[in-house]
């Protein structure tokens, strides 16, 4: 399966007509993409479950990532949640949060695993009440030890959200803005938005006017901490250079929602969530939901697998929604015909699929067969919306396609 993997995973980031250097770079990414990528997704469930409009007898597909988003679904209350992913870490993490959610005796000690994920008392927690439950292919992975010989379970004493590829990545960042004398830390204190604008304005937009920032940014490998592949990278600079379409993000992020209800901005500038009890949280790990989420729970599965061969093992007509994250940024028209050929076969009527891209517009108009795309209604002004409300603010659009 590991072998199996790692060449879908190199068949869908390696360009086969690019240059030698190109498919270097291609092949660096893959192996950068092995490990831990994201501790915690980075796109807004909010969002997608308001354009999804999950319905009792929904059935959903998803990519996993870090499941915050898969478990967040279950708050919609649809009938079953499939999480597929070929990264054996982010199944791994899936399912310890799974196996926490039906174990852990309440409220308190989860939030205090995977939301502060950092105190001491989470080894004897993983040890005496998820451990026992766990399948061995998980137990394996978060109980083998790194080249220091700490068990990768000790993340959750260690800091969960600066780990992995995103977390290194953000920390990086952190480590640039102390070299520059900036304090990341002042956006988190800003009592309103207008007060978010000035720090932004005055601390961290200059910043992209700097020589090193503006070379570091146009180089693909420096946004691989980002999840973006370097044929990913080109569509999202289009005509501009990176550092220009960083900076606008960046800025979304900062200043178009209030810092307290966005916790994509807590991750970014403060590496992890906010402590306070009111303060915003995925759906999954707030307490409102904690109840649901456990009467739920088995209505969730998290699998291994290839997307696409998995959505064509499907039954015609049985699936209601699949979020495809910003996949489709990877592949080549030949690679989408045969998704949306399959998505197809196994939807029902009504069935919604939801995607972000790393540019602003949809990317199938052109690309996609038009026989396979004249089945789906568009639905445009829902997607302009909901890319404007979406907190994580990293991606061009979202985009949001209905069966006809």
């Amino acid at each position: 399966m590991a072998a199996q993997a790692k060449r879908i995973i190199e068949d869908a980031v390696v360009r086969k007509d690019a240059k030698v250097g190109d498919k270097l770079l291609d092949k660096a990414f893959a192996l950068a993409f092995k490990g831990l990528v994201y501790a915690q997704i980075w796109e807004d469930p909010v969002v997608d479950m308001e354009g999804l409009a999950i319905e009792p007898n929904s059935r959903v597909m998803c990519i996993a990532s870090g499941s915050c988003n898969a478990l967040s679904y279950l708050t919609a209350n649809p009938a079953q949640v499939t999480a597929v992913d070929l990264n054996r870490a982010h199944i791994a993490l899936g399912k310890l949060k799974i196996t926490a959610i039906k174990h852990l005796p309440n409220y308190e000690r989860f939030h205090r695993f995977f939301g502060h994920a950092d105190h001491k008392e989470n080894k004897a927690v993983y040890k005496e009440m998820i451990a026992p439950h766990l399948d061995s292919e998980s137990r394996k992975y978060w109980e083998k030890r790194d080249i220091r010989g700490r068990k990768r379970i000790s993340y959750f004493t260690r800091g969960l959200y600066r780990k992995g590829l995103l977390g290194n990545f953000i920390g990086l960042a952190h480590l640039f803005a102390k070299l520059y004398k900036i304090d990341l830390h002042r956006l988190l204190e800003a009592e309103t938005m207008e007060e978010q604008r000035e720090v932004f304005e005055t601390e961290l937009a200059p910043v992209f006017d700097k020589k090193f920032v503006r070379w570091l940014t146009n180089q693909p490998a420096s946004l691989f901490g980002l999840g973006i592949p370097p044929a990913q990278f080109d569509e999202l600079a289009g005509d501009e250079r990176m550092a220009e379409v960083l900076r606008r993000r960046l800025e979304k992020l900062a200043c178009d929602f209030d810092i307290k209800d966005n916790y994509f901005a807590w991750q970014a500038f403060g590496r992890g969530y906010d402590r306070a009890e009111t303060s915003a949280m995925p759906p999954y790990l707030q307490r409102a939901n904690w109840e649901a989420l456990r009467d739920r729970i088995d209505r969730i599965d998290v699998v291994r697998s290839n997307m696409v061969e998995w959505i064509g093992e499907r039954d015609e007509a049985s699936m209601d929604r699949f979020v495809l994250l910003d996949a489709q940024d990877w592949m080549n028209d030949a690679q989408l015909d045969e998704l949306w050929s399959r998505i197809t076969y196994a939807s029902r009527p009504g069935a919604r699929v939801l995607f972000r891209t790393a540019a602003e517009p949809s990317l199938l108009p052109g690309r996609l067969d038009d026989a396979i795309l004249s089945r789906w209604t568009y639905l445009e002004d829902q997607s302009a919306d909901l890319t404007a409300r979406d907190r994580s603010s990293i991606y061009g659009g979202v985009h949001l396609y209905e069966l006809a």
